[in-house]
């Protein structure tokens, strides 16, 4: 592309000047021919006074010689014959034109150019006092009538080689600015098809490339941003597996003694740190965006969702000897929050208390409806978070208790954050009136942040909203 530019703008700057140094050229050499016959006629014109006085051949002589042409032997008067008797022409000066073109001349009473040995003759019919036509002849070398026509030519050709030059200097340069974008956008494309996500193109260039390297920046970005998407979604449904290897581990622990308990623990322990290690694999940090719970009207009931994993936890909170209390969900709560993603994040907080704390610690959930969010109470009797602000860190891990962080994946809590801000929401750890830890969500309910009142804002010790129903076995949906 761009020795084709270069091209282009040298055939066609080579045509424009053609097309305005050759007849550019013709005029300077027609120019210095009428300047040098124009000094002819005016040096032939200083001999007509004397002409028109006398014809006496010596005073004619002194003024021929009087003149430039005349001196240099450029200059010759040619006197016809009188009608008188006895008279005779009379020719002063060096004779190059023929005499054909003298009585040529005479008889005309016009000036006649004629080409004569080494130059050319100017013929110029001048009026005698005496009566009759003088001719007055003037030579002029070739070489003034050339006289500045070769050094004309030689500026004209450099101008138009300069012109030439420059014109490819400049479409090479064009041609640089065009194509060295589009190279780089090329090896752009290409990089980031083997896998160099973070490569970028600079927006230089024409209008055109600049917008082309925008869209292709902004589509390195979003094919980043599905990738990170992707590998968080598999980390969360991933660690959404956790919730019934929690259920599956601890009625592990209660079948006694004998090789098939102990296989069977054995492979939820396995199965355990195959997901840790998916979680850990795909876990990656990826920028937060608004509304990732969905557009205007999704949605979903937390009081219902909240009493449907009540219902499905305490059947192991049952197994385990743990007291669990249940306020706040006696009316409906309607929050911009998908289903799915609710659930993911109370069992993910619910399934911390199992994994984290011994069995018997009692725990509660509280729901409160403040206007502009909705604030969801997790609490336990455990031993509470030392770091609560690292626990909040993707990929940390801080839940205290009987069984400690060990394996713990640290994600649990992510999700619950990313739940949460996705409402202009956020979540915060403090100590719990039961002992242990208290996670409480914010959900607000116009994507606004909603107006924080600290502590003293806190809800009331929990209302007991009955005995809790408990159920044997696993749970439903195991």
């Amino acid at each position: 592309m761009r020795w084709a530019l270069v091209k282009v703008c040298l055939a066609v700057t080579v045509m424009v000047v053609v097309a305005f140094a050759v007849p550019l050229g013709l005029v300077v050499k027609e120019m210095a021919r009428d300047r040098a016959f124009t000094d002819a006629e005016r040096q032939a014109a200083t001999i007509g006074p004397s002409l028109s006085i006398t014809t006496d051949r010596a005073q004619l002589q002194r003024a021929v010689l009087t003149t430039e042409p005349g001196a240099a032997d450029r200059m010759a008067v040619h006197i016809p014959a009188s009608d008188e008797a006895g008279s005779v022409a009379v020719e002063i000066g060096t004779r190059r034109a023929t005499r054909a073109d003298l009585e040529t001349v005479r008889e005309s009473g016009r000036a006649s150019i004629t080409e004569v040995r080494g130059g050319s003759a100017l013929l110029q019919p001048t009026a005698l006092g005496s009566g009759g036509i003088a001719v007055v002849e003037v030579f002029v070398p070739e070489d003034e009538v050339s006289n500045g026509v070769a050094t004309a030519w030689l500026m004209l050709a450099g101008v138009g080689i300069a012109l030439i030059v420059g014109s490819v200097a400049v479409a090479d340069r064009l041609g640089v600015r065009m194509v060295e974008p589009a190279r780089r956008l090329a090896g752009a494309a290409q990089d980031l098809g083997e896998g160099r996500l973070g490569t970028r193109v600079p927006e230089e260039g024409p209008t055109e490339l600049r917008s082309a390297a925008t869209a292709f920046n902004s589509m390195a970005d979003q094919v980043i941003q599905l990738l990170a998407n992707e590998r968080e979604l598999a980390a969360d449904l991933s660690h959404r597996l956790r919730t019934p290897l929690t259920v599956l581990r601890l009625n592990a622990a209660s079948l006694g003694e004998g090789p098939a308990a102990e296989q069977t623990r054995a492979a939820v322990q396995q199965l355990e740190r195959e997901v840790d290690t998916i979680i850990r694999t795909a876990r990656e940090q990826r920028p937060q965006t608004q509304g990732q719970n969905g557009g205007p009207g999704a949605g979903c009931d937390a009081s219902e969702v909240i009493r449907e994993r009540m219902d499905f936890w305490s059947a192991l909170a049952e197994d385990e000897g743990r007291e669990v209390r249940l306020a706040g969900v006696d009316r409906t709560v309607r929050i911009p929050v998908a289903r799915p993603e609710l659930v993911a994040a109370l069992d993910a907080l619910l399934g911390n208390v199992f994994r984290h704390t011994a069995e018997g610690t009692a725990f509660a959930v509280d729901v409160h409806h403040s206007g502009d969010a909705v604030i969801v109470l997790v609490s336990d009797a455990g031993g509470g978070i030392a770091d609560p602000k690292a626990a909040l860190a993707r990929g940390g891990s801080g839940r205290g208790g009987a069984r400690g962080a060990v394996g713990s994946t640290g994600l649990g809590l992510d999700i619950v954050r990313r739940v949460a801000e996705s409402t202009g929401g956020d979540v915060r750890i403090g100590r719990s009136v039961l002992g242990g830890t208290e996670v409480r969500i914010w959900i607000g309910l116009d994507g606004q942040r909603p107006q924080r009142r600290g502590r003293g804002h806190r809800v009331g010790r929990p209302r007991r909203s009955g005995k809790p129903r408990f159920r044997s076995g696993a749970g439903p949906n195991l």
